[in-house]
């Protein structure tokens, strides 16, 4: 018998938890994580068919990254592994293709600030000969998720200091001609997950342009609002993708 997918969602603070959390019927659960930090996962569940446990893991790839592998090795300890990993709350998004209140689904998760400033410009780590910059999620995932929730795709850049000029953001774009939003986080969550081998998705709602910094064209509710909505449009297609991916194993 097939059990009940096991998901991780890890967004950056308890805000963007709380909305994903509103995607489910019933109070989730608090399971303590980390004791001395207070840290704990928020399980809800989705009928049969999947087992959601959220952690707000905190802000930037550092954090989000030493947070998701905790959680990923206490999963594995108790002999309960994660099935997928997603990487999820609000971002800025890159004009026009992703306007505030929309949703992205990353097709690419890439470190956008990775690297070596150079007489020609910023060199990505891989150009220095080691590293890595950006994780690839399964593309018949990002597909079902993004027509679940009827959304673009493109890629994700994860930045360690938020974008606050129009010349980073015009360089950002000739960078990454594919990138759609920038967040915090996508990027260190990505790496904790690789490094369990357990696939990574990344879904933001945009917040805010990417661009100068202007408080007051920020829509943070939307965006919350939009990933509460998201969530309780995908839930079916991640909670079923491996049935029906012949590049995973089967759960037992």
């Amino acid at each position: 018998m097939t059990r009940p997918a096991r998901i991780l969602v890890a967004t950056a603070v308890p805000a963007e938890r709380t909305a994903v959390a509103k995607a489910f019927a019933g109070t989730p659960v608090e399971i303590p994580l980390q004791p001395a930090t207070g840290a704990a996962l928020h399980r809800v569940l989705s009928g049969s068919a999947g087992r959601w446990d959220l952690l707000a893991v905190g802000v930037g790839p550092a954090a989000a990254a030493a947070g998701t592998a905790t959680a990923l090795t206490a999963a594995a300890l108790a002999g309960e592994p994660y099935d997928l990993v997603v990487s999820a709350g609000i971002g800025g998004g890159f004009a026009p293709g992703a306007p505030v209140g929309s949703l992205v689904v990353a097709d690419a998760i890439t470190v956008a600030d990775l690297g070596a400033e150079s007489a020609e410009g910023f060199l990505p780590v891989t150009d220095l000969g080691f590293g890595t910059v950006t994780h690839t999620p399964p593309p018949s995932l990002v597909r079902e998720t993004a027509a679940a929730v009827g959304c673009p795709t493109g890629t994700v850049l994860t930045v360690s200091t938020v974008t606050g000029s129009a010349e980073r953001t015009a360089l950002l774009s000739a960078r990454h001609p594919g990138a759609l939003a920038e967040a915090m986080e996508g990027f260190g969550v990505a790496e904790a997950a690789a490094a369990h081998g357990c696939p990574v998705l990344e879904i933001r709602a945009i917040s805010n342009p990417v661009g100068p910094r202007d408080r007051g064209a920020w829509r943070i509710g939307d965006a919350l609002a939009a990933l509460t909505t998201a969530f309780g449009k995908c839930a079916p297609a991640l909670e079923s993708w491996n049935e029906h991916d012949d590049r995973r194993a089967p759960r037992h």
